[in-house]
């Protein structure tokens, strides 16, 4: 039988030593996301994956805030962070630094999320949308790629911080 192991025993980097370690290149971009628990939730799995830094777009809520931290659990301090009012701008500029672009979303034309991990990108951002509209049809069209997730049920959406959640771990893995 395993036995939990306790916190000590889990060898966690601390906040200062985990802000001067490699990143992978990959961005996390929240496309107007409501709802200040999935902020925290994507800042706590920005964390877990290493990812550079995570954009808040549009109506986004930024950190100070006790919401945010009641899911980030301090990654909110870890993990780099930017508020940008118009996402374009950014997009235009992230393409400028040689990312890759993929919006996480159903559209015409979008390949799954296994075809997207096959290709050999070497930096990646991915745009998150709203939680009732998805990403915006102009981050849509200025995105590299469409990337849907595949689901097999009934529903035909998923929650955005379980949606970052599962990109951030394919993604991170091809690191």
């Amino acid at each position: 039988m395993a036995r939990k192991l306790k916190l000590d025993e889990l060898n966690r980097l601390s906040a200062d030593a985990y802000k001067v370690i490699d990143k992978f290149p990959f961005i996390v971009i929240l496309d107007n996301v409501r709802s200040m628990h999935n902020v925290g939730a994507v800042f706590r799995t920005a964390d877990a994956f290493k990812i550079v830094k995570v954009y808040l777009c549009g109506i986004t809520p930024t950190p100070p805030h006790r919401e945010i931290h009641k899911t980030a659990l301090g990654a909110e301090d870890t993990v780099k962070w930017e508020h940008i009012s118009d996402i374009r701008h950014l997009l235009n500029d992230l393409k400028q630094q040689e990312y890759h672009i993929a919006a996480i979303e159903q559209a015409e034309g979008c390949i799954t999320l296994a075809d997207f991990i096959e290709k050999d990108f070497t930096k990646v951002a991915v745009i998150l949308g709203n939680e009732v509209e998805g990403v915006s049809q102009e981050a849509v069209d200025l995105a590299d790629s469409v990337v849907e997730i595949p689901q097999f049920g009934t529903k035909h959406s998923l929650n955005v911080s379980v949606a970052a959640g599962i990109v951030m771990y394919e993604v991170a893995k091809t690191f």
